[in-house]
């Protein structure tokens, strides 16, 4: 791919590619020193996206919006391989609909339901031709290996705990110079992807659900189970976002809480989460 899609993909080769179904693969790199959870399902996403574009001539490009529910099995670490696919419901110039999952060594790592990316002009993010060009490369003998190097941590500050039932915390969107994956999201127009701030608005969920009395000892915990997912707005790199979680119950097995980040006021992203003890997933 000559240097394009280096820092923020995760489809390795495209193995099918139908109307109504696609499928591939990826590889963690083992030297990846960070692998969250959410970019299982980024995965998933880009397989769909590469489909509706390629239906779509690659004159539009479905960008992050809503998702019905993600469930979250096997912890992805370095060197696994995801077999991917996704069933295409609705394709057209406004939007993609969508479902699908990661498995690893037959067992599931992430699926997700009733996904809807609305469609926007390619041209806005990048050039079709050099798109196209990537998807024939990923159909004929597949990206190149060990493209990913990991994402950091979520470096969120001003954390404020209400009560032991909210967390607050600021996180403080990098620019393009501190963050390569701005490089593939996208060449034309950087925006934060929506599967990061997710990873974030998922580890403030961890650390309140850790405060609580029934699970303040509890082993490790970890996603396992995203819904009511709603992406409302593009975030700019540089930008500031007010995140929270708020404690909706919790008790031995695990809490379930709900999740917000807004940006001067403005709503960015909603959506609910499960947390559990890795052990119980």
């Amino acid at each position: 791919m000559n240097g394009r899609f280096r820092s923020f993909s995760f489809v390795d080769r495209i193995t099918h590619c139908s109307a109504e179904r696609v499928e591939g693969h990826y590889t963690v790199p083992a030297a990846a020193t960070r692998f969250p959870a959410s970019l299982m399902a980024e995965a998933v996403g880009q397989l769909a996206a590469w489909a509706s574009m390629s239906q779509l001539d690659f004159a539009w490009r479905p960008v992050a919006g809503l998702a019905g529910e993600a469930r979250y099995g096997r912890v992805p670490q370095a060197g696994h391989r995801f077999e991917l696919h996704a069933d295409i419901e609705l394709c057209d110039a406004e939007a993609v609909a969508y479902r699908g999952r990661a498995t690893i060594d037959g067992e599931l790592a992430v699926e997700i339901i009733d996904c809807v990316g609305p469609m926007l002009p390619m041209e806005q993010f990048d050039a079709p031709d050099a798109v196209r060009a990537d998807f024939n490369t990923l159909l004929l003998h597949g990206a190149a290996a060990d493209r990913f190097s990991g994402v950091p941590d979520a470096a969120l500050s001003q954390i404020e705990c209400f009560d032991g039932e909210r967390l607050q915390a600021v996180l403080t969107v990098p620019l393009p110079t501190a963050a390569p994956y701005f490089d593939d999201h996208f060449p034309r127009r950087p925006v934060f992807p929506g599967t990061l701030l997710l990873d974030a608005l998922a580890g403030l969920a961890v650390q309140l659900a850790q405060r609580s009395d029934p699970l303040c000892g509890a082993a490790a915990l970890a996603p396992a189970r995203l819904t009511h997912v709603k992406i409302r707005s593009f975030t700019e790199p540089g930008a500031v976002l007010q995140l929270q979680a708020d404690l909706v119950e919790a008790d031995a097995k695990g809490a379930r809480l709900k999740l917000s980040a807004s940006s001067d006021g403005k709503t960015v992203a909603t959506a609910r989460i499960d947390v559990a003890p890795k052990a119980a997933r």
